[in-house]
Formats: structure tokens, sequence, C-alpha cells
């Protein structure tokens, strides 16, 4: 397992063109010849370089529109033979092939044909046959030969050569390595688009990939490794945002500002919302007729959670809303846009983390969600449930206002973000209480009024801010007493999924405290 064998020939195929020229440049001066396929045999030519036409190794000519250049035996035979197997060698004689030493692919470019809204078959056309076939080969052959699938690697390996003429080992292992993982990766992509295709999204087997984008410091804590990854999905939030300003984000950075931004997506683009997460939480969230006031009404919820939290934003952010932002310690802020006012303030905050996404994403969208188990995960599709007035029966014998239909829709919107047991309290479009993921739905309800009281003496309201609010659950109130918790704390009207053994009592019990209460027939668990 130590061969380090001369590097005499190198097959050069790639869609993407940066850098090969000075690439392919080098290879020529350390003596190595050059074979290449249809456009980048011309490039190569066009530059200067002498380069062998594929078609002349195989004696057959490239023909379908392309479909077929390098699935043939002088090509694989190449890459595959055993450099110290007498058999191969014999075999390799007797057919008149050559070895290939070094093999430079990258593929067809379908990631990027599918995220520009291409059609099927010009999707279709853009997978890659014969690259992955090559790569795989060679990977697999990686004692006799380097693959190269990422331009990242041309200095590394050109740099080898020019020392020594031959790649070590190691080098072509850690080569093999990232060639599989690329082919896995450009496969689950296929996958995925052909699922997206048929409407069927748990397949059989199933399989997903990402692109590590960053490296990061650590995960949830300290002694753990983390990455971010960009998985491919065209859907505008952490994974196409533009890092303005600020310190690396972190792990917990990343987490949360996505879920701010998942939030914030559920709810009108033409009117303004602002949401502040702490710990994958809202804190806070409203919607006004304004940013700043949105902004008001959601750090005024729970503004000692708000301190260190992400602030995520529906439309451009302004200067007026960035003076209000930066007199409380925000780790990160994100938004689709933002004024050069907005620009100015900031900059006076280099540790704060500016983030633009350039848009927000349709939380209708589909997509699937995975969490790992010990020896396996589970897999699900995005919770991309939205609500409407249509939907909701209202089962109380008090009809709801107008006022409290449009909050209570608010509520369960928001309710849909955060952490079982969820309960949320809201007034005016604007939380005022939110209790998350206890183990009882009745300590959510008490902790969201307590939060509501917090809150009201902090901006010196006299009475707390749940009065007249409505609260929503984000799954069924199995007994009475979670409602209750809730009339007692002001307010007027309930909206549930409904479905327990005891809608009735609840019912009852809500006819009898005076609150209107609808069901939505949908639950919204989040764990």
């Amino acid at each position: 397992m130590t061969d380090e064998r001369p590097v005499r020939r190198a097959l050069i195929s790639v869609s993407d063109k940066n850098g090969i020229v000075a690439f392919a440049g080098r290879l020529i001066a350390s003596d190595i010849e050059l074979i290449s396929t249809g456009g980048t045999a011309q490039a190569l030519r066009d530059a200067g370089l002498a380069v062998r036409d594929v078609s002349d190794v195989t004696e057959f000519p490239e023909m379908m529109d392309g479909r077929i250049k390098t699935l043939h035996p002088r090509v694989h035979g190449g890459l595959l033979s055993l450099r110290d197997n007498a058999e191969h060698q014999r075999s390799m004689a007797d057919h008149g092939i050559v070895d290939i030493d070094l093999l430079i692919v990258n593929l067809y470019p379908f990631e990027q044909t599918v995220a520009k809204g291409a059609g099927y078959d010009e999707c279709v056309e853009n997978i890659d046959i014969g690259g992955p076939a090559m790569i795989r080969a060679a990977a697999k052959n990686h004692r006799f030969v380097g693959v190269i699938t990422d331009p990242a690697d041309y200095d590394l390996v050109a740099d080898e050569l020019e020392c020594g003429g031959a790649l070590s080992i190691e080098t072509k292992r850690g080569l093999a390595a990232k060639a599989y993982a690329k082919t896995a990766a450009y496969d689950a992509a296929i996958g995925a688009w052909f699922r997206s295709q048929t409407g069927e999204a748990l397949t059989k087997d199933l399989s997903f990939s990402g692109e590590r984008q960053s490296e990061l410091r650590y995960g949830e804590n300290p002694h753990q490794q983390a990455a971010f990854y960009r998985s491919g999905v065209a859907r505008c939030g952490v994974a196409t945002a533009r890092q303005i300003q600020g310190k690396e984000l972190s792990y917990n950075n990343l987490n949360d500002t996505d879920a701010a931004y998942e939030l914030i997506a559920e709810f009108d683009p033409a009117t303004p919302a602002v949401a502040i997460i702490k710990h994958a939480n809202p804190s806070g969230a409203a919607a006004a007729a304004d940013l700043a006031t949105a902004y008001e009404f959601a750090l005024r919820c729970d503004p000692v959670s708000a301190f260190g939290g992400i602030v995520a934003l529906n439309q451009k952010l302004t200067g007026p809303v960035a003076e209000m932002i930066v007199r409380v310690f925000t780790e990160v802020v994100i938004a689709p846009d933002i004024d050069e006012a907005a620009l100015e303030i900031f900059s006076k905050k280099k540790n704060l983390r500016l983030l633009i996404a350039g848009g927000v994403p349709a939380p209708d969208m589909t997509g699937l969600f995975v969490k790992p188990l010990a020896g396996g995960f589970l897999a699900q599709t995005r919770d991309n449930k939205i609500t409407n007035r249509s939907d909701l029966k209202i089962v109380s014998k008090r009809q709801p206002t107008e006022r409290e239909l449009d909050d209570m829709l608010f509520a369960f919107k928001v309710a849909k973000h955060v952490k079982s047991n969820a309960i949320v309290y809201v007034r005016d479009r604007a939380t005022v209480g939110v209790g998350a993921g206890q183990m009882s739905r009745l300590d959510s309800s008490r902790i969201a009024a307590q939060k509501a009281i917090d809150a009201a003496q902090a901006c010196g309201a006299e009475a707390p801010l749940t009065e007249g609010s409505v609260v929503a659950s984000d799954a069924f109130f199995p007994f009475a007493d979670g409602l209750l918790t809730a009339a007692k704390a002001g307010a007027t009207a309930v909206i549930q999924p409904g479905g327990s053994m005891r809608d009735d009592e609840v019912i009852a019990a809500a006819d009898e405290a005076g609150l209107a209460m609808v069901f939505t027939g949908v639950r919204h668990f989040r764990h």
C-alpha cells in the first residue's frame, strides 16, 4: 500500500473550467500527457496546450450529444487496472489500453440547473453518467490512480507532482474519500429532485447530502465538533444569507437564526413582522403597521429573554428600526434586505452578526426534516400546514369577534414554532406571554401567564398584558385546567386543535367561563 509510481498520463473532463488551464499547464510542465473530452479539450487547445482527444484513445467517436464518450473499456481499463497484477497487464497489452494515472473530473451542474428553475428535460440531461463512473473507478483503484473532483485540490496535487513526480498513498486515499463523498452527494441531489417530481417524499431508500460551507468552532457545547452544510435546496434563509458584519456564527447562532426566520416567514410579507428568538423559542413576535412598532411589541413580551437573542424581520431593515435594535444586546439580526442608514448604525456594533437573506422563504414549501436516533434516523415532511379562517370550527356558544379571530390565527402561527407543550397569548397581533417546552400543558399555561405579568410590570402597565388576549395551544387541552388558567389570566378566546376524549368537558368549561373557542383540526407538535 505504499506504491508511489510516477504520474505519466492524466484524463481531464470538467464542466467547471475555472483554474483548469493553469493546472493543466503545470501537469504538462511535469511531463504528463493530457487526454481530454469535448469542450475541455477545446479550452486547453485554445490556451496553447497539447492535449489528446479521448476519442483517439478509445478509437470510438463521441456520440449521442456527448452521452457516450468515456464509457469505454480503454478508459475504464486505464483507470481500473492493477499495475502490479500480471494478468491485468496482459489484458492491457492485448487490447491496446494505456494507464491513466490521474483523473480530473467535475460533474454536470445538475443542482445549479435545478436551482435556476430549468424544465424537466433539461434537468435530466444534466444528470452526469460518465463522470461518476470514472470517478468511482479511479477512487476504487486509488493505490495507483489519483482522482480530483474539487478544483481546490489542483495546487495540492500539482505541488506534490512537481516535487517528486508521484502522489503519496495518503494523498490518493484522501482524494478517493472526497471523490466518493462527491458522487454520493450528487446522487442524493438527483434522488431528492426525483422525489420532488413524483411527490413521494419518503422513499424506501433515502439519502441526503450537503456541501460544507464552514467549519464551526464547536457545536452546542465546546467539546462537540460542528460544521455548517448547505443542502442545495433553493430556500431563502441562513443558507442563502450574506453575513455583512460580526463575529463568526456559532452552531447555536445558526440554529436559533433559522428558527427566527422560519417564524417570520409565516406572516404575510406585506405586513411588517418581527420575531425575537432565544434558544430556538420565540420570546416575542408581533405584526404591526411598521417594523419599528412590530419590534417594540415583540420586545415588550419578554425583554429579559430578548437579551442576547436573535431578531428576524420580514421586510427591509431601516435606520429607525436599527436604532431600536442596537439598544438591546443582540447576537444576530436577519432580514431580507437593508438600507444604508441601518448599515451605518449596525457598523458601530462590530460584534453583532448581521445577515441579509435576499428574500423570505415560502411557509408552505415542501421538504424533509431529519432527526438522528441511535442506529438510524427519523424523517418527516416539513410542517408546512397553513391554517386559515376557513379551517376554523367554532365550538363555543360565544362567537369570536373579528379582532379575536385575527389574533387567534396569529397566535396559532407562533405556537407552531414554540417547543411543545406550547401555550401562546396574543393581543393585537403581538405575543404577550409564551410558555414553551414544559412536560405539562398546565405548566406552560402558568408560565406564559407569569411571563405576561412580568412584562406588564417591566413596561409599567397596571394590568397583565393578557387581559383581553387570546390563547393558542399547539395541541388539544386534555383537561379543562389549562384552559381555565388562561381564562384566569384574562384570555377571552382560545384556538386549539381539538381531538381530546374530553373535548366536551373543555368546551363546557369554555362556555361557563364565557370564552370563545375554535378548533383547527391540526396539531403542531415541535420537539
